[in-house]
């Protein structure tokens, strides 16, 4: 019975941990010998959990917040802030960390021959004790030929590293699920 037990229990949590995720184009065995990459994020079709867009997601917030002065306009700048400040750096601190030797790194605006663009396509922001999540599409180019897509992969609802301080704002919480993409994409990357 003991047995059963730590069995069902080890099981629920592969599942629970497995990523999600969809080849779109190419081939992972493209990205083998590559050692950097310039990296690029997009975030131009954003939609946000629950709105049909992102601006009305951004009213709707706005509105809660227009009885305090400055708290609005501050709650916007802050939206499109934490993505240079917070989830770019958070991405690209966790996947650079996580090849110790640097074997493979991403750096901006480098004069690598391969470029990752990363593309946020929905966001869950997740609350005070609940973790973000994000789904993205990774594409691989070479630089200087953009139309050669080596490879492309969509990860959905990745679920954000928890950090237990339930006093994590928002853009922390979303940056945790930078880091959680992060750890998807060089997992894939280092079976090569």
């Amino acid at each position: 019975m003991k047995y059963k037990t730590l069995f069902l229990v080890l099981l629920y949590f592969s599942v629970a941990s497995a990523q999600r995720f969809d080849i779109l184009s190419g081939n992972l065995k493209n990205l083998k010998d590559i050692s950097e990459y310039n990296i690029s994020f997009i975030y131009s079709n954003l939609k946000v959990h629950g709105f049909e867009t992102e601006d009305a997601f951004l009213v709707e917030k706005m509105n809660k917040r227009n009885n305090v002065e400055g708290k609005a306009e501050n709650f916007k700048k802050n939206w499109f802030d934490y993505r240079e400040k917070k989830y770019e750096p958070k991405f690209i601190a966790y996947f650079n960390n996580r090849f110790e030797n640097g074997d493979v790194k991403v750096t901006r605006n480098s004069a690598a021959k391969y470029t990752m663009f990363i593309e946020t396509t929905w966001v869950y922001p997740g609350y005070f004790a609940e973790p973000a999540k994000i789904s993205a599409v990774f594409t691989f180019i070479e630089t200087a030929n953009p139309k050669n897509v080596l490879f492309s992969i969509a990860y959905e609802k990745s679920i954000g590293i928890e950090d237990r301080d339930f006093n994590v704002n928002l853009g922390d919480r979303i940056a945790g699920a930078y880091e959680k993409l992060a750890k998807n994409i060089t997992m894939q990357l280092k079976r090569l």
